[in-house]
């Protein structure tokens, strides 16, 4: 039975149906798969555009050079793995492409600790008797020639200036303490006014013995006396 082209196109249509049949079955198990997979991580169709437009967006990174080897002229940019010739360097700052980056340097964990930090070692002498010829220097425990000195500026070894400063310095603190005691007198004279009725004697006249609390008008035996301290009472 001779074979027709109707009937050939008919057989090929017939497996092309069967074909798709196929790849759709096989499609729908591989979506399924897809399916699961992206609800046990939690994803969605947007988190897979999200990551391949960032992919296709990503470009690579040109590393700049930070460090120059001055013989060579070889570069390293700082990250990963240090070249020999700056590996061993414990100054790499000599190496900096840009001068003005090594013009400002951290400060060492270890010196911003020592800042302020207690001096070790021998201390130079601040302090000297001048009978003995023994010096302090200021640290510790005071030497029994000076523990009970009151005013210690005198042992001062550098006499001059920082004895002057010192005496300075407390003439400059009792000034202050004055003035703040005249102030607050002086606001508590103005909060509470005048003291009223009988005040105590503050002078008295040794002759007669007649006293004055020192309000009002002064009693002809004070009026006339140019220091009164003389007559106080006290």
């Amino acid at each position: 039975m001779a074979t027709t082209l109707e009937a050939m196109q008919a057989k090929i249509k017939k497996l092309q149906a069967q074909a798709d049949a196929l790849i759709a079955k096989q499609s729908s198990g591989v979506i399924e798969k897809i399916r699961e997979l992206m609800a046990k991580h939690g994803l969605t169709t947007a988190d897979i555009d999200a990551h391949t437009a960032a992919k296709t967006a990503a470009k690579p990174a040109t590393s700049v050079a930070k460090y120059r080897e001055p013989k060579s002229g070889a570069t390293w940019s700082g990250h990963g793995r240090a070249p020999q010739w700056i590996a061993a360097a414990k100054n790499r700052d000599k190496y900096l492409v840009d001068v003005g980056a090594a013009a400002v340097k951290p400060v060492p964990a270890k010196a911003a600790k020592s800042v302020g930090a207690y001096v070790r070692g021998p201390q130079p002498a601040m302090y000297q008797d001048p009978k003995s010829g023994a010096t302090w220097s200021g640290r510790g425990r005071a030497p029994t020639w000076l523990a009970n000195v009151k005013d210690r500026s005198k042992f001062l070894i550098a006499g001059g200036a920082e004895a002057t400063a010192a005496t300075a310095a407390g003439a400059v603190s009792k000034a202050k303490t004055a003035v703040k005691k005249a102030s607050k007198s002086v606001g508590a004279t103005a909060g509470t006014g005048q003291r009223k009725g009988p005040q105590p004697a503050l002078y008295r006249d040794p002759k007669s013995g007649a006293t004055w609390s020192g309000r009002g008008r002064a009693p002809a035996w004070l009026a006339g006396a140019k220091d009164r301290s003389n007559y106080l009472i006290g």
